[in-house]
């Protein structure tokens, strides 16, 4: 996985005479033979991957192809399809499952924005949300996806892949890898159709990227290439190779900042003021460990998780995940706020959780940072009375 990481998407660069990647920022390319260039156009509208020309940046562009392919050989799919942010993505996979049979099985917790994309009905699609046991029975014969997060967003719970494509029958599985990354965790070897990420997240890694990718085989793709022409969601060319540029180092950002999350996993789960932290069991076999993204609820409720996310210095109050620095939220309050009340209940989703994303700081300085903002939350608890 290393040694993919740093050549990934680069097969190319020798032919070229270059070592770095180029940028083509180009909008627009001549096209002095109309025979070539309807030919091309014909291919990219086809849905394929690459012609003899672009002839429009909405269509195609170089540098956006070297990171579709780097991620894809990272994923171990055929092909994979990058869009301008992780909704786009998204987006473009329910319109290209969706296109006939209009009616999609969920799982919760999901992202967000995911949730409320279904639940709005904005694209006129229905949908079923199911626990992992019930998918089978929450089949249609309209049912044109089954899409699922693991390891889930916030909670961290981790759903069997291969048991949900099972009990699919035949339906594609969509699987949102954005926590696990390649790194940790493929779908696609378990079953699943489509491999969605938030590439804003570990994949660019800095925080300074805003995209989306899917990994699939080629049919899939070449259709999501279609979505993604009609809609114009390509990725921009610059943050293309930004993404690019970050995959070399994305096993070792990952593993390092696994690492520091274990530690404080652990004691986080000491301190009086924490409730329960969420980290995910890894088996080794679907998820290889258990990653940099945790949870944790503290006491007290809403007032307390304000609280500890006002009282840290180092880490950082922000929603997102991924980037080199630590990030903390409050699920119930942002990235979840528009979900149902009930489901976000449900789902365990409370007032007093918060979503730690860590980062490759010391270890020693976040945990007296985030220490420091529990130790606030304590004294702010009323003394224990003894009833007689």
């Amino acid at each position: 996985m290393d040694s993919i990481a740093v050549h990934a998407g680069r097969h190319d660069l020798a032919a070229l005479g270059v070592h770095a990647p180029p940028i083509d920022l180009s909008s627009t390319y001549p096209l002095p033979d109309l025979d070539e260039a309807v030919s091309a156009l014909d291919a990219l509208a086809a849905g394929e991957a690459e012609a003899a020309s672009p002839v429009y940046a909405r269509l195609c562009n170089p540098t956006v192809r070297r990171f579709e392919r780097g991620l894809a050989e990272l994923e171990g799919t055929e092909d994979c399809v990058a869009f301008s942010s992780g909704m786009a993505a998204l987006t473009a996979c329910l319109l290209a499952a969706c296109s006939e049979r209009r009616h999609v099985v969920a799982l919760r917790p999901l992202y967000g924005g995911t949730d409320h994309l279904l639940a709005c009905r904005l694209l006129g699609i229905d949908v079923t949300w199911a626990e992992a046991d019930t998918v089978a029975a929450s089949i249609r014969p309209e049912t044109g996806l089954v899409l699922l997060e693991t390891p889930q967003n916030p909670t961290l719970g981790q759903v069997d892949i291969a048991a949900v494509v099972a009990s699919a029958g035949g339906v594609p599985v969509l699987v949102d890898n954005t926590f696990a990354t390649p790194i940790l965790q493929n779908p696609a070897r378990h079953g699943a159709a489509l491999t969605l990420h938030s590439a804003t997240k570990f994949l660019g890694g800095h925080g300074d990227v805003v995209a989306g990718a899917v990994a699939c085989d080629g049919g899939w793709a070449a259709r999501l290439r279609q979505v993604r022409i009609l809609t114009g969601a390509l990725l921009h060319p610059l943050a293309a190779y930004l993404l690019h540029r970050s995959l070399p180092t994305l096993p070792f950002r990952v593993r390092e900042a696994q690492e520091r999350a274990r530690v404080l996993a652990g004691l986080l789960a000491g301190h009086a003021a924490v409730e329960r932290v969420l980290y995910p069991d890894a088996d080794g076999v679907q998820l290889r460990g258990p990653g940099a993204v945790l949870a944790f609820e503290v006491v007290g409720g809403r007032e307390a998780a304000a609280t500890v996310m006002e009282s840290v210095r180092l880490v950082t109050p922000a929603v997102s995940l991924g980037s080199t620095d630590t990030l903390i939220q409050h699920p119930a309050g942002l990235t979840h706020r528009l979900v149902d009340s009930s489901a976000r209940e449900a789902s365990g989703i409370t007032d007093g959780l918060l979503r730690l994303s860590v980062g490759l700081e010391d270890v020693h300085d976040l945990w007296d940072d985030l220490c420091g903002a529990l130790d606030r939350v304590s004294v702010l608890q009323p003394p224990l009375t003894l009833a007689l």
